[in-house]
């Protein structure tokens, strides 16, 4: 891990890296669904937030209810679909003020990742930002179940995650997707593991 994780540093790698209008990646199947299906893509944005807790940084992510449309019980970061006259930026304060209670102005954006491509048709623009800790959360109930936070020394460590091949329902191929080991009972895996893989090579950290 770099000596000095600052705020300034992640930002500066943020915008080393960033590439306007190139995709990243995808959760492996993504792209060819996509082709397969002649769906256009949902433009979507989430915020990845991180918070300096217990002395080094932590990524915040929540648990989805089961009564959402999509990714049903499953760890994500705050965010969703973008509206016609909304930038990603705002979107994913917006979202995330609606999800958890976050209010846009505690968030410090520093910059944001490559689009990921998920398999349910969303080309997702992740912002990376900054949010004070301890925080009051208020959840939308509908849509979120938990708010938790893992370090990112963690996240970054390689026993912690692997890639395995999953056959999507419909398909006859296999592909490869991330999945880390559980962690306070959760488990991050798909899109979002992926955006926080990406997010961990921007900061050198693996």
């Amino acid at each position: 891990m770099p000596l000095e994780l600052t705020e300034n540093y992640i930002a500066r790698r943020l915008k080393e890296a960033y590439q306007p209008g190139v995709v990243a990646s995808t959760d492996g199947y993504a792209a060819l669904a996509t082709s397969q299906s002649g769906e256009k893509l949902t433009w979507a944005a989430v915020l990845m937030p991180l918070a300096w807790k217990e002395d080094e940084w932590h990524l915040l992510f929540t648990r989805r209810t089961n009564d959402v449309e999509h990714h049903k019980g499953q760890v994500s970061f705050p965010g969703g679909a973008c509206e016609a006259d909304e930038t990603a930026e705002q979107t994913a304060l917006r979202e995330a003020e609606e999800e958890i209670g976050l209010q846009q102005a505690d968030v410090r954006i520093l910059g944001q990742l490559n689009d990921v491509v998920t398999i349910t048709h969303y080309r997702v623009t992740p912002l990376v930002g900054v949010i004070p800790w301890p925080y009051e959360f208020y959840l939308a109930k509908i849509e979120v179940s938990r708010v938790f936070t893992i370090p990112l020394q963690w996240l970054m460590q390689r026993e912690n995650w692997a890639e395995h091949n999953f056959t999507p329902e419909g398909t006859q191929r296999a592909f490869p997707v991330i999945s880390y080991h559980p962690y306070d009972g959760e488990i991050l895996w798909g899109a979002s593991a992926r955006m926080t893989q990406n997010l961990l090579a921007v900061l050198h950290l693996q």
